[in-house]
């Protein structure tokens, strides 16, 4: 097998796990959702998937701007996602899960026993 095969079989690999990765993240995102009695659907809206997570949350539309906005953007995703956190009764360390290990954390909430108790745990 010469160099080029190899690297298109590395990069055939690669890409197959990537699509997994992706699918696993939608799937997760879909299941929040329909624990939180909105689309599941709406996962896989660019845009409008944020306006759902953000009345999942329990906050107002305007924080789409927030979160387009450079810098500014950070402190509210942060934020966004410790609400995210406490509206399925979990603690901040949840939080810290959510946001460095996401690819885990996700689906742990997604896919687990966590109930869903209204905007940011109210």
């Amino acid at each position: 097998m010469n160099d080029t095969a190899g690297l298109q079989a590395l990069l055939g690999v690669l890409g197959i796990v990537y699509v997994a990765i992706i699918v696993l993240l939608i799937a997760s995102l879909w299941k929040i959702f329909t624990k939180a009695e909105k689309p599941g659907w709406a996962a896989l809206i660019p845009f409008y998937n944020t306006i759902v997570l953000l009345q999942i949350v329990g906050k107002p539309a305007i924080w789409l701007l927030w979160l387009m906005l450079p810098g500014i953007n950070i402190i509210f995703a942060i934020w966004a996602t410790n609400l995210l956190a406490k509206s399925f009764g979990k603690s901040e360390g949840f939080t810290v899960g959510l946001i460095l290990l996401g690819l885990v954390f996700y689906p742990i909430l997604a896919f687990g026993d966590a109930k869903y108790e209204g905007p940011a745990g109210s």
